[in-house]
């Protein structure tokens, strides 16, 4: 499996033949080049989408219909891309699992928001998402855009996810203290991933807290369009 970190909440996911990219954001990323974009993308064979803000979907339907590859997520927006935008999509709901030919991915909870503006104010997308992707060897948590909530709880017992890319920049997610004690108290991590930060200057720009705040988990500081290798 490599892992190949975007910038911000945007992931490139290379496992069992498949190349998944998670929240692809593009245009307007400042971290990532325009030189790099192409290379971003290339081969991808499913885009997943845990949420509708602008640093998340921007490019998920441009990407969609230039690669033909379809739009994973959440089953009402799903839905509405599929008969107004004309884009295959897979869409299902929290509790469900589907088979991307190969890896399965299971939508779980998160907490958060998932709104799109429109020229007549803001619009729903759907309910924000996280996912457990799961491989024949590894399973990774994929928190989205999140807070703490207790249904971490259920979640790391019954998934046993070995990796967590966790949202930690902090503002309008989990901090990297509160990804530490979340991670701590509710999931048995071998490897931690941080993601959603530095992009901003609001946001956290180490992960020192989240590394202090977990001695017995690897913590893997992610590089732009540097792959990870687990």
């Amino acid at each position: 499996m490599r892992i190949i970190w975007l910038g911000h909440g945007s992931f490139r996911i290379e496992t069992e033949g498949k190349v998944l990219l998670i929240d692809p954001w593009l245009t307007g990323n400042p971290v990532l080049l325009s030189t790099q974009h192409e290379a971003a993308v290339t081969g991808a064979t499913h885009i997943i989408l845990t949420h509708t803000h602008f640093d998340h979907v921007v490019d998920v339907l441009p990407l969609a219909k230039r690669l033909q590859v379809p739009v994973v997520g959440q089953y009402d927006l799903m839905g509405y891309w599929g008969e107004a935008e004309g884009v295959e999509t897979i869409g299902f709901n929290k509790g469900g699992a589907v088979d991307l030919g190969g890896p399965r991915l299971a939508m779980v909870p998160a907490s958060h928001s998932s709104t799109f503006t429109t020229e007549d104010g803001l619009r729903s997308g759907g309910s924000e998402v996280g996912y457990m992707l799961m491989t024949e060897e590894k399973t990774v948590y994929i928190s989205g855009d999140t807070g703490i909530m207790a249904d971490m709880d259920w979640m790391g017992d019954y998934y046993s996810p070995e990796i967590g890319i966790l949202c930690a920049g902090g503002h309008f997610t989990m901090d990297m203290r509160q990804a530490a004690y979340a991670a701590k108290r509710y999931f048995n991590f071998k490897t931690v991933i941080p993601c959603h930060y530095k992009s901003f200057p609001i946001l956290e720009q180490s992960a020192k807290a989240l590394i202090e705040g977990l001695p017995d988990v690897e913590v893997r500081e992610p590089e732009i369009m540097e792959a990870i290798e687990l």
